[in-house]
């Protein structure tokens, strides 16, 4: 009881087990447990690849990774060089019809995204690689001054094999 105001305390909040504090609307594996997460950020989830799909990304990741760390090694970020070490492999370059319809092809490069940074954006130097294995697999890289990456990815519902820069 407050003795200055005569009025009882509130009880102290339950710390029992079962209690998180969470929302009861947060959706099963929602990445920052908002409601409505795994809805909103759909088209920022890659696709689900098949186990053998899957297999064939992670032997074209394997192969191109080299490539990738020799241009890094020789500062040869630039999608120009980029394109020409990888058309080397056979690959085909992705051709787009209407509405960005993928007609054929199985590689696409560009250059990177532009970022926010402090009052600005920017747009680092550097490549980024989108490479159909399957329609349900893609290998997805970029390289770039600081470093390069290569993974494997399904693709993402709007935007292929490249991550979107922001969901809707």
């Amino acid at each position: 009881m407050d003795s200055a105001a005569g009025i009882p305390n509130p009880p102290p909040p339950s710390s029992s087990p079962g209690s998180s504090g969470a929302s009861p609307h947060v959706e099963p594996g929602a990445g920052d447990g908002a409601p409505h997460y795994n809805e909103n950020n759909a088209g920022r989830l890659p696709g689900e690849m098949s186990a053998d799909s899957a297999e064939d990304a992670r032997k074209e990741a394997d192969r191109i990774r080299p490539v990738l760390r020799r241009l890094w090694k020789e500062k040869k970020w630039d999608v120009k060089s980029v394109r020409a070490a990888l058309l080397e492999f056979g690959y085909e370059e992705v051709r787009t019809g209407a509405g960005g319809k993928r007609l054929g092809g199985t590689l696409d490069v560009r250059g990177m995204e532009p970022r926010f940074e402090t009052d600005h954006y920017v747009t680092p130097e550097g490549a980024r690689v989108g490479l159909w294995v399957h329609d349900d697999a893609c290998v997805t890289a970029f390289v770039q001054k600081t470093n390069f990456e290569v993974r494997t990815n399904g693709p993402y519902l709007e935007s292929g094999c490249f991550e979107p820069p922001f969901a809707h």
